[in-house]
């Protein structure tokens, strides 16, 4: 019967570590990515129609803001995120773009007028970016950052302000390197 059992766990372990090699690795908070990889690369499609690929930011420090019109979590976050880092930061070598979870052009337009931002929201139909970082039934309240060579170095879920302060810290750290 111990024979068995061992037998058992053994191959319940060669199951999992085979499942987490074919299907990918998840970490914590649904992220597909970690802090130390290089962030995959997309085109953006701003939603005023402007296009360009991630990449084509290196040089740059980006803060991918994902988020959706409904989610009510993405909009107590957003003015801050406005006020505290775009608007203070900008011309100092940052990128903010929000990445809207597959929701209409129309939709992210208005989005952005009730939210009062000035930081460009980019299209993401089908989720297609968000799942290149998290699984696609995820939370979309989270943020990524990149420092200027495309390496992930900060992310986070939700809006808790002691982790928005720390992001901030790192933000305005990075952008200090130059």
């Amino acid at each position: 019967m111990k024979r068995i059992m061992i037998i058992a766990l053994m191959a319940i372990t060669v199951f999992c570590l085979l499942a987490s090699i074919i299907l990918g690795q998840v970490y914590e908070h649904g992220y597909l990515v970690k802090v130390g990889d290089h962030a995959p690369d997309f085109l953006i499609e701003e939603v005023n129609g402007k296009e360009y690929m991630l990449s084509d930011l290196r040089g740059q420090v980006v803060m991918m803001q994902f988020t959706a019109s409904w989610c009510s979590v993405c909009r107590e976050e957003m003015p801050y995120i406005e006020k505290e880092i775009w608007q203070l930061k900008r011309d100092e070598g940052l990128k903010v773009i929000g990445i809207d979870k597959d929701e209409p052009p129309e939709t992210v337009k208005r989005f952005i007028n009730d939210m009062n931002i000035s930081y460009p929201l980019a299209l993401d139909p089908g989720a297609g970016i968000f799942s290149l970082y998290a699984q696609k039934d995820a939370g979309v309240t989270r943020n990524v950052i990149i420092d200027r060579d495309g390496k992930i170095i900060f992310l986070t879920r939700l809006f808790k302000m002691d982790e928005f302060n720390k992001m901030k810290q790192v933000i305005f750290s990075e952008l200090e390197k130059r």
